[in-house]
């Protein structure tokens, strides 16, 4: 069994970290979904910038859109907006399948407003209005400012991907606004079925603390940062308050990443280090985290398995109801 197969057995969602209008053009990202089992991506401005760069695809647009008088910016969304159109319609099929648990890209807002609420959810709020796309994801960063602007976004509908996460505490924040933005949806009487990304960042820990520990304590900060921070998220979405949510919709719809490595020369070989850290190391299920793996102790898992027996003979409250299937 291939690396890529087994981590799709172990119910981990594999996403690649780049896009460039070469793989859509000659078939590559649409071979990586068929055979080596990736369920979805995500971009930033610094994978665009070497996209652009790095290939002529781009360049008849660029040349129209500098000879219309359009900004850098309004260039690269447009151009950005296109490639991933593509990618979310080829993703679209997992999206369906697992009822809007997998299959998604992703695309961030300006770095400029990284500490810029009312311009993070104006922009945010535009992109996903021009995407046209469900499972288009809008990346914002987890900064202080960008918090009120992801509750915003999700009250809005918007489906985000919260990035630059790094701590157990950020991630807390940010399950904390997306929490917010529903219940906000539902005390205006609209679905929480908003479905979200919270990106913890391992490998950037790992990076910074390596060279600085002796060789048996390297792979290992990351690592703790990621259990850590899955401990918190346990204990915040089995608390009361969620609980409260889920008797009402028996949904959890956060999903929450843990970013390990960029992968490249995928064809050949899925790196040893995110290998070893995701299979052997961490030893929890990745992404996405349905509704029975988020919660961390047995009574938990107990009265969600009553509730969803409740539900099952009460179809009229079974509102886009996500469990991770038996093996």
């Amino acid at each position: 069994m291939s690396t890529t197969r087994r981590l799709a057995s172990l119910g981990q969602s594999l996403w690649l970290d780049t896009i460039t209008r070469d793989m859509l053009e000659n078939g590559t990202l649409a071979r990586y979904i068929a055979e080596l089992d990736v369920t979805g991506l995500t971009s930033n401005p610094t994978i665009y910038d070497k996209a652009i760069g790095g290939s002529s695809l781009y360049d008849a647009d660029v040349a129209a859109a500098s000879r219309a008088g359009r900004s850098a910016e309004e260039t690269f969304f447009s151009l950005a907006l296109d490639d991933l159109r593509r990618a979310a319609d080829l993703f679209r099929p997992i999206h369906e399948r697992t009822q809007g648990g997998d299959g998604y890209v992703s695309l961030e807002v300006s770095p400029l407003l990284a500490f810029d609420t009312a311009g993070t959810e104006a922009q945010a709020a535009a992109l996903h209005a021009r995407a046209e796309r469900p499972n288009l994801l809008i990346k914002i960063p987890g900064t202080t400012e960008g918090l009120p602007a992801i509750e915003r976004s999700i009250f809005d509908g918007i489906p985000v991907n919260v990035t630059l996460l790094f701590s157990p505490a950020h991630a807390l924040a940010c399950a904390e606004a997306y929490t917010r933005g529903i219940e906000r949806r539902l005390e205006a009487g609209r679905s929480p079925a908003i479905g979200s990304v919270a990106s913890l960042f391992i490998s950037r820990w790992d990076g910074a603390v390596d060279p600085t520990v002796p060789p048996a304590l390297r792979l290992k900060a990351g690592l703790a940062v990621g259990r850590a921070a899955y401990a918190e998220y346990l204990r915040f979405f089995a608390s009361p308050r969620w609980q409260r949510i889920i008797d009402i919709f028996a949904t959890l719809v956060l999903l929450f990443v843990v970013t390990v490595q960029t992968y490249t020369l995928f064809d050949k070989v899925v790196t040893t280090k995110a290998d070893h850290i995701v299979t052997m190391d961490l030893q929890i299920p990745i992404w996405p985290f349905y509704l029975v793996a988020w919660i961390g102790d047995v009574s938990a898992v107990l009265l969600i398995a009553i509730r969803t027996f409740r539900l099952i003979f009460h179809p009229e409250q079974m509102r886009e109801v996500r469990m991770k299937p038996v093996e």
